[in-house]
């Protein structure tokens, strides 16, 4: 089982429900064909993510799930221009889930938790 969160560039929306359709449109726009490279500040935002915690390779299982919270990798592979959609495991969601907001904000980024449909940064 696994937390997903997105993160993007863009205006902030208003709130919750405007975030949700943000995210929807993003999300087809950029993760439902092909995809495009990241944007230059969502990569700056994965690479420090990865420098907190590990990045996984195709090759990673489950026993190396201490290691890392991501439920998968290359975390790059999980962003599309200005849009990255990634998930945790739940066992250390909220560890990371913190951390990648609070980073999110110091990037200018939004943060959007998907299973509460919320904002958080």
């Amino acid at each position: 089982m696994s937390y997903d969160l997105a993160v993007w560039e863009g205006v902030r929306p208003t709130d919750d429900a405007s975030a949700t359709a943000a995210f929807e449109g993003l999300h087809r726009e950029h993760m439902g064909g092909e995809r495009t490279p990241p944007t230059p500040l969502i990569r700056q935002y994965v690479e420090a993510l990865v420098a907190r915690w590990p990045d996984l390779s195709p090759d990673d299982h489950e026993e190396d799930e201490d290691a890392s919270p991501w439920s998968d990798g290359p975390l790059i592979n999980n962003a599309s221009g200005p849009l990255f959609y990634f998930g945790m495991v739940f066992s250390k969601y909220q560890e990371a889930t913190s951390f990648a907001a609070d980073l999110a904000r110091t990037h200018g980024l939004i943060c959007f938790d998907l299973q509460d449909e919320r904002l958080i940064a």
